[in-house]
């Protein structure tokens, strides 16, 4: 609800608040029995929440208060997650630097002038071999 919609809620709930006292005794008395009939049909179990009222999809609080082994179960597959990904990451960064040193062995090797290291062209064949590997 926004503000305006609260604003005018407010405004019906003290209208109907001013002529309360002006209702007579038997629209009172079958408005009494129509809510204690109302409450009686009311299920125990049921919330009494305002119809508006939303809980939050997941309450973060409850990872710290419940049992323990409720934590663990939320905790665990979080922490495999974390350690996969940064495995991953550690297992790409080698295959980049093993390609890098490949590539740098093949350099070292071969009798190329000086003059080829500066050429453009050799520093895009350099790059477009990495993409490969």
């Amino acid at each position: 609800m926004n503000t305006d919609d609260i604003n005018l809620a407010y405004k019906v709930r003290h209208a109907l608040n001013e002529n309360l006292d002006a209702l007579p005794v038997s629209t009172t008395e079958r408005l009494a029995a129509a809510r204690a009939l109302a409450m009686a049909r009311k299920k125990p179990d049921a919330p009494r929440q305002a119809l508006g009222a939303k809980r939050p999809l997941f309450d973060f609080k409850s990872l710290f208060t419940g049992p323990v082994l409720a934590r663990i179960a939320v905790v665990a597959p979080m922490l495999a997650l974390v350690v996969g990904m940064g495995g991953v990451y550690q297992y790409e960064q080698q295959q980049r630097l093993a390609a890098m040193a490949e590539i740098d062995a093949a350099v070292l090797a071969d009798e190329l002038p000086l003059t080829a290291y500066l050429d453009h062209g050799f520093n895009a064949y350099v790059e477009s071999q990495q993409r490969q590997q």
